[in-house]
């Protein structure tokens, strides 16, 4: 595309039609502390080609990648094997170079995929309904707050403490813009929320997580009941979807809307994305729910087809009656899940999730007999929490220069809570070797001594 500078002139016009004295008024939103103000330091200047591919690649190599060492972290994005085939198959030039399908009858293999991904996503949460994915777990989770209120012509969300900590900031802006309330629960890693007793009738949903950020694992059927006397909607989140090979399903629980992280099957981690985020719902929300659904049909002819049922490009139309300002969805990554789910099968994502929780139970045994070392979590999937004599983030970087990635100190997502401050998220799954987990052990040993 030919780039076409704008006057002067041509600025003025366009800022005086939207009512912004200047161009950096648009940015009045991000704080003038984040404004780079000069080129980023390290960065080559003026150089070849050669020169700044070198340059560049002696910066890349001081990176650790994940999986060269003992790898523990997790926190909403996880280290799983990937089958070299998922990669294969999605880099195909008619799944690589396919878009959003503008018309969408046109590309039914788009269409057929997105279908069978839904289904997919439908069976494991244990949902009436999903749609053709988010763009990520954060804005999905998001999304299934402002559709509750619309279900419900209410405006207040409870938040329970223990949902990611990057999740309910999203919710946060998200009410900050559309004018609705949250309540949040009470953040502690050892007990649940008191969310029962926030629910009233002016309550639109309560949002929980399960397994939690600290990685407790909970049956909230009853608070699917107190919603339901209330007319409250529950919204379950999932950070890591390996979880429901193994554990009840948001549905089985009383759910009326289920969403969640996708990257742990078939998407790397990929310094943080692009990811896949998933959405499910129950029959009776579908025209309520965000984004598209693909849905099967036949043609004049009888024979099987698929069409793009419902989708928020109505937005074009309906404006601001329209259900979301989504306008497409993480197609190449839905792909990449719905490719390396069906490699595993049903008794393959049964067998994969027994082998991350088997891992996790192992890990947190030997993470127990260190001395100084408290696990805080009864209940877990692969993700658990431990307590330290000394603050978390000081033990992960003496363990960084040990190369052994030992995984989240909560005070770096939950800052300012002393009572937080020794806290570590720890994750296992199928990649962590026994030799992986005696280096972790052992490393703490030597750093807490």
């Amino acid at each position: 595309m030919r780039y076409l500078p704008l006057t002067e002139a041509d600025r003025r016009a366009m800022l005086a039609a939207i009512g912004v004295p200047s161009v950096d008024s648009l940015f009045r939103d991000v704080p003038e502390s984040a404004w780079l103000k000069k080129p980023v330091e390290g960065l080559p200047d003026h150089m070849g080609e050669l020169a700044v591919d070198r340059a560049l690649s002696a910066m890349a190599a001081r990176s650790v990648p994940a999986g060269s060492v003992p790898f523990f972290i997790g926190g909403g994005a996880y280290k799983h094997h990937v089958p070299a085939s998922v990669d294969h198959l999605i880099q195909r030039g008619e799944f690589m170079t396919s878009y959003t399908p503008y018309q969408p009858e046109v590309t039914q293999g788009t269409l057929q995929y997105l279908f069978e991904f839904q289904t997919q996503v439908a069976l494991i949460t244990g949902m009436d309904v999903a749609n053709a994915s988010m763009y990520d777990g954060s804005t999905a989770v998001a999304e299934a707050v402002v559709m509750a209120n619309r279900v419900t012509r209410r405006e207040k969300a409870v938040v329970s403490g223990g949902l990611h900590p990057m999740y309910r900031e999203v919710i946060d802006t998200h009410a900050r813009f559309l004018g609705f309330e949250v309540v949040a629960g009470r953040i502690d890693p050892a007990s649940a929320d008191d969310l029962i007793d926030r629910i009233d009738d002016k309550t639109s949903c309560v949002v929980v997580q399960n397994p939690d950020f600290f990685g407790n694992l909970r049956d909230f059927s009853k608070l699917a009941e107190a919603c339901q006397a209330q007319g409250a909607l529950l919204i379950v989140a999932v950070t890591e979807i390996v979880s429901l090979g193994a554990v009840k399903s948001p549905g089985e629980m009383g759910a009326d809307i289920v969403v969640a992280e996708g990257q742990s099957i078939g998407n790397a981690l990929n310094f943080g994305g692009p990811y896949v985020g998933l959405f499910a719902t129950k029959d009776k929300y579908v025209r309520q729910m965000p984004g598209r659904l693909a849905g099967q049909t036949v043609d004049a002819d009888g024979r099987r087809g698929w069409v793009l049922t419902l989708s928020t490009r109505e937005q074009h139309i309906r404006r601001e009656k329209a259900t979301s300002n989504i306008c497409t969805n993480s197609g190449l990554c839905a792909l990449a899940f719905t490719i390396h789910m069906s490699l595993l099968g049903e008794a393959g994502f049964a067998r994969l999730a027994d082998l991350n929780h088997a891992a996790a139970v192992t890990l947190a045994g030997r993470l127990a007999g260190v001395k100084g070392v408290a696990v805080l979590t009864d209940s877990f999937f692969n993700e658990f929490t431990v307590k330290l004599p000394k603050p978390a983030a000081e033990v992960v970087e003496a363990l960084a220069k040990k190369n052994i990635l030992a995984g989240i100190p909560v005070s770096r997502l939950i800052p300012g809570r002393d009572d937080l401050a020794n806290l570590l998220v720890i994750a296992a799954t199928e990649v962590n070797t026994e030799a992986d987990m005696d280096a972790l052990a052992k490393g703490l040993a030597e750093v807490l001594s």
